[in-house]
């Protein structure tokens, strides 16, 4: 799976739709890496209040990777992105 999230919102519902393609649930995704549903709740639903030590933990328990690359086009963020 190659997604390109470009806000946090946009990386929250990848993360949700990935949970869901595994048929986890908050609470189980949480055990697996030491967390409580609560907290992965808050990534999905609010992720610029979340941590990036959380967002790390939900990638690993998804079995996913962040990577970066440099953003084709202008490079630079625009305001609409934000």
């Amino acid at each position: 799976m190659a997604s390109i999230a470009r806000t946090p919102d946009q990386l929250a519902q990848l993360l949700k739709a990935r949970r869901k393609k595994l048929k986890l649930s908050q609470a189980q995704v949480g055990i697996k890496v030491g967390m409580r549903q609560d907290t992965v709740s808050a990534l999905e639903l609010r992720p610029t209040a979340s941590s990036v030590e959380s967002l790390y933990k939900v990638l690993s328990a998804l079995g996913l990777e962040l990577a970066l690359r440099e953003k084709a086009g202008s490079g630079a963020a625009s305001k609409e992105e934000w």
